[in-house]
């Protein structure tokens, strides 16, 4: 298993470097920022402050990565390895550098370009991350959450067949560009072992 990226057809999942931040800033200045309300993305302003924010950004994430809580890879598109977006492992139980391997996954702080959104790129990744956790992690259960206001990413996880678990109210800070800060409801999605094979075969005839 390479740890540091993933590849498929039409996407690539390269874990974040410090020197993606100028690429990250461009992917988030590229579009509207409709679909950014209610989740992190550095600033859309291309200028010196838009650079400072994605800098930030990215310090952040090799901060968790650097503790063990976070594994953030870059989303690539594959035909020509333009930045398109961010997407994360989150750990829930245990860490890849410890005895006790985690037996729970959380994919989250996703977000795409517009450009990459309604395309194949967002259901290949899920597919890449919960094939890596399911058959190579051994994980027994991956987890995905939004906040409860978000229709489109709640659409989106029902649609590679998630099971939605519930909405816990005011589980934690709002993260977008709505409500920044303010306590949020989170509605939980997740998809355990037994069921993975099935989900496998769904998002493969999705992606063909």
């Amino acid at each position: 298993m390479n740890p540091n990226t993933i590849v498929g057809r039409f996407v690539r999942l390269d874990l974040l470097q410090e020197n993606d931040a100028a690429e990250i800033a461009a992917a988030a200045a590229s579009g509207g920022r409709e679909t950014y309300a209610y989740g992190p993305v550095p600033s859309a302003d291309p200028t010196v402050n838009g650079a400072e924010d994605a800098q930030a950004y990215v310090a952040r994430r090799l901060a968790s990565l650097a503790d063990g809580s976070w594994i953030p890879f870059v989303q690539r598109r594959a035909e020509d390895g333009l930045v398109v977006g961010m997407t994360n492992y989150i750990m829930v139980d245990g860490r890849l550098d410890r005895p006790s391997p985690p037996t729970a996954i959380e994919i989250g702080g996703t977000w795409l370009a517009p450009m990459a959104q309604r395309s194949p790129i967002n259901t290949e990744a899920k597919l890449l991350l919960m094939t890596r956790a399911f058959d190579e992690m051994h994980v027994l259960r991956v987890q995905i959450k939004t906040d409860a206001r978000n229709e489109q990413s709640r659409a989106a996880i029902l649609r590679i067949g998630a099971t939605f678990e519930g909405v816990l109210r005011n589980f934690q800070p709002g993260n977008g560009d709505v409500g920044s800060g303010a306590q949020r409801d989170t509605a939980m999605y997740s998809v355990i072992d037994s069921e993975w094979p099935l989900i496998r075969d769904r998002l493969e005839a999705m992606l063909a």
